[in-house]
């Protein structure tokens, strides 16, 4: 009787939809191949529920074919993984939903000799971590697998790495390159891991580009100004927040590939890993002056973000480098109302870009913040704290991938 009762109501419910013009189905009557492609389209914190609504949604999680659709899927709302001081969590703030996510820390960083592993690049659904010996693990937060690389020769590991950057293919299976810029000015080299051939693929010398009789400045760069936790200014050759260590983008502009990283006297040095030369951007501000700088890709281009004070202000602006006259534009400025907020509080930004969007993270010893700008629209919007148990948390910067979970390492 209950079964003739359900019948009933889903025959009057279909003949009023009929009536009202309105087409009904239910998603039962889908085939698993249509049910697979509705489904890819779904935001991706969705799928880590679909294995609790029925079996066959259960089934469709597991499938080969329902990871093939979901590559079809041109492209994700990013995610940013966020790095903490304690490093052994896996927090993300998802831009769809405006919300912070904690996902299960992948089991191999859980290991005793991958504790502490620091994050260092990312691309498309991945994330590169690095541990305490010097090894890289590829990891997928979303699904939790990881992969750690082949180590490198005794003599690449104690070279001092200035760059690590990930390029990933967009096919489904695709494979992905890690990309090392490693020694001492002016001598830099590179070496790449290519994921579909398995192992470190070549090693080759830059050989430095002198443009328009610009040399490199050799009595500043050994040093560059940044401001301590304590509040004090203090020469070093690395940025304050380890996870920016080896702060670098690469673009693809003309079939070129080219490589862009921070100097220790925080200059723009351009790698061209086509043509295996390298040079220098001028500097924006003179190494003595007090700022906080950072690089990001955006739009395929690279963009510098820098916090500065003068004349009892503090700005964040994004600029962009001209080619052709060799000068730097500015495209984007917090608006003064929400920079004036960090003057005199020795601010260090930490900054990833994604499409047309840069997520800033600021800190101080006095206050922290996370701000997303639109460099199209000018518009800047802080996000929400993150709090677990009434305790906001402080992250010193973030990375920004894909949550694909077709994304293989």
């Amino acid at each position: 009787m209950e079964h003739d009762h359900c019948e009933s109501s889903r025959t009057t419910r279909k003949r009023k939809f009929q009536e009202d013009g309105i087409l009904s189905f239910s998603m039962d009557n889908l085939n698993q191949d249509l049910l697979e492609r509705v489904l890819s389209w779904l935001p991706t914190s969705t799928f880590f529920r679909l294995n609790s609504v029925c079996k066959r949604w259960k089934s469709v999680a597991a499938s080969v074919s329902f990871k093939l659709a979901c590559s079809q899927v041109p492209s994700r709302d990013p995610w940013f993984f966020m790095v903490d001081p304690h490093l052994n969590q896996s927090i993300v703030f998802d831009s769809a939903e405006r919300s912070w996510k904690k996902l299960d820390h992948p089991p191999l960083l859980q290991k005793d000799s991958n504790q502490n592993s620091m994050p260092v690049a990312a691309s498309g659904g991945l994330i590169c971590f690095r541990n305490l010996t010097g090894n890289f693990i590829i990891c997928n937060l979303v699904t939790g697998s990881c992969r750690e690389l082949p180590p490198l020769d005794a003599a690449q590991r104690n070279q001092t790495i200035h760059a690590i950057v990930m390029n990933t293919s967009s096919e489904y299976g695709g494979s992905y390159k890690l990309v090392l810029v490693y020694g001492e000015l002016p001598k830099l080299s590179c070496i790449v891991y290519d994921s579909s051939i398995g192992c470190w693929e070549w090693e080759a010398a830059l050989s430095r580009k002198v443009e328009n009789s610009l040399e490199f400045d050799s009595d500043d760069d050994n040093a560059v100004y940044f401001l301590s936790k304590a509040g004090n200014l203090v020469a070093t050759n690395m940025q304050r927040s380890p996870s920016k260590q080896y702060s670098s983008v690469i673009t693809s502009k003309d079939g070129e590939e080219i490589l862009y990283f921070l100097s220790s006297s925080g200059k723009v040095v351009t790698c061209n890993l086509t043509h295996k030369c390298f040079s220098e951007y001028p500097r924006l501000l003179p190494v003595y002056s007090e700022y906080s700088i950072d690089i990001v890709e955006c739009g395929g281009e690279m963009l510098v973000v820098l916090l500065s004070e003068f004349l009892e202000s503090a700005s964040l602006r994004v600029w962009r480098y001209d080619e052709d006259i060799r000068t730097w534009h500015q495209i984007a400025a917090m608006p003064p109302a929400m920079s004036q907020e960090w003057f005199g509080k020795k601010v260090d930004i930490n900054c990833v870009g994604t499409g047309h969007q840069i997520l800033v993270c600021l800190n101080s010893g006095e206050l922290f913040s996370y701000v997303l700008c639109d460099v199209v629209t000018n518009e800047w919007v802080e996000l929400p704290k993150c709090c677990v148990k009434g305790k906001a948390l402080e992250f010193m910067s973030a990375f920004s991938f894909e949550p694909r979970i077709e994304a293989t390492v």
